[in-house]
């Protein structure tokens, strides 16, 4: 049996890079920045690449890289707790990249677009890691088995924290309620 990695012509590299940018935006939410998050999407996809034979094709491959970005995360958040420099004049203000425009004729519509967004990524980051990676990848469309698989816990666990987590940024979005 030709394993995914030794197939000739696409393979794993192909179908992987269709999910640079989810992966990216997943990365960013979780670091705070766009450095890091570049770093941790070149990290999943050479760890990928490294652990091709290990999928199984068939499988959701979304998930898979899913859950090697955020171990590439915890392997970079072990490693910053043991850096002396960490926190002092090294530390990074994170980045807000502008939302695209959808309408271009419509710039109040653009405006307040910017504002909502604004504060539904403040409400994100004001959640706790494990409620706003569950929320982002409930949001990338993964069942809650694949986000389970990707955050090594049971399905019940996903369901419990997806759902505080859903309240939590309900209260922090409360404006924005009827």
């Amino acid at each position: 049996m030709v394993s995914w990695a030794q197939k000739g012509g696409g393979g794993l590299g192909q179908d992987a890079l269709a999910y640079a940018d989810t992966l990216y935006n997943f990365a960013r939410y979780l670091s705070g920045n766009s450095t890091d998050a570049e770093d941790l999407v070149q990290e999943t996809y050479a760890r990928a690449l490294r652990s091709a034979e290990q999928f199984e094709p068939g499988t959701n491959l979304k998930a898979w890289l899913f859950r090697i970005l955020r171990n590439a995360w915890l392997s970079l958040v072990r490693r910053r707790r043991s850096d002396p420099t960490v926190g002092g004049l090294d530390t990074v203000t994170p980045e807000v990249e502008p939302e695209p425009t959808w309408f271009c004729d419509d710039v109040e519509l653009d405006r307040l677009r910017k504002v909502v967004a604004a504060d539904i990524e403040r409400a994100l980051m004001a959640l706790s890691e494990d409620a706003r990676t569950v929320i982002l990848l409930d949001l990338e469309g993964l069942t809650e088995g694949d986000v389970a698989a990707i955050l090594g816990c049971a399905v019940g666990t996903v369901k419990s924290r997806l759902s505080r987590a859903r309240l939590a940024l309900r209260r922090l979005l409360r404006d924005y309620t009827p």
